[in-house]
């Protein structure tokens, strides 16, 4: 197909740091992790670390200050990604955020380095921030929706997300953003509790826990999905218009 592109479209995804190409096809949306990092088998030496017994999630998270709610995620073995993972990766950013970015799961760099949304989507993301004169140490916090990353990339499993759960909801709590943006097929189903598609979702007021919320494709889809670009700033300039009203 023939793109046509206008010099306001062109100028607004070179915000975004991307180079606009023609594509032939548009693809599906995929996985978060899978733009960051292949898909890697789970190797032997990484299924021996997968405990025998799981001990249940701790009580009281609804109660929990910053700190103790952080200690609790880095010491958590209430599902078998305790087994598998390097790192937790708990969230990163200002805890007074005007804006909580919430991503599905660690990838293989989130792993390793115990921070979220970092590689080749981090860097979208940190440039879509930009773009709205934001950054992720300053009015901005980012967590996802599992604090362990499942081997391989896999999608999460419904019993690791229902453990996963309350913290993100303490961490809304704690934090009381303006507006939370939630970003992939897995954070959004997860949030709104919803199998719907994102592209039903977009351009719509939706709330977690009270909190506005505002829908977008993960910045690792759209790495992969050139067009994409301008419908995701359109939901970034949405959750701004709803920040700045709340």
């Amino acid at each position: 197909m023939t793109l046509l592109l206008d010099e306001r479209r062109v100028a607004m995804l070179e915000q975004f740091g991307i180079r606009w190409q023609v594509r032939e096809t548009a693809l599906e949306e995929e996985a978060p992790g899978a733009a960051e990092a292949p898909p890697v088998p789970v190797f032997a030496h990484e299924a021996a670390r997968v405990p025998v017994e799981l001990s249940a999630r701790a009580t009281g998270v609804e109660l929990m200050a910053w700190d103790v709610l952080e200690e609790t995620v880095a010491a958590c073995r209430a599902c078998k990604l305790c087994g598998t993972r390097r790192n937790t990766v708990f969230g990163v950013g200002d805890r007074q955020a005007d804006w909580l970015i919430v991503g599905e799961a660690p990838g293989e760099h989130e792993d390793i380095q115990g921070e979220p949304f970092v590689g080749q989507a981090g860097k979208l993301l940190d440039n879509m921030l930009r773009a709205l004169s934001l950054n992720r140490r300053e009015k901005v916090y980012i967590a996802n929706v599992l604090k362990c990353r499942p081997p391989g990339n896999r999608n999460p499993e419904p019993d690791e997300v229902a453990q996963c759960e309350p913290f993100l909801r303490r961490q809304v709590q704690l934090l009381q953003p303006k507006i939370i943006v939630a970003m992939g097929r897995f954070a959004v189903q997860s949030l709104l509790g919803t199998t719907d598609a994102i592209g039903k979702l977009r351009g719509q007021r939706h709330s977690y826990a009270g909190v506005p919320v505002v829908v977008t494709y993960h910045p690792a889809y759209l790495l992969r999905n050139l067009p994409d670009k301008a419908k995701a700033w359109s939901d970034l300039c949405l959750a701004r218009a709803i920040a700045q009203d709340g």
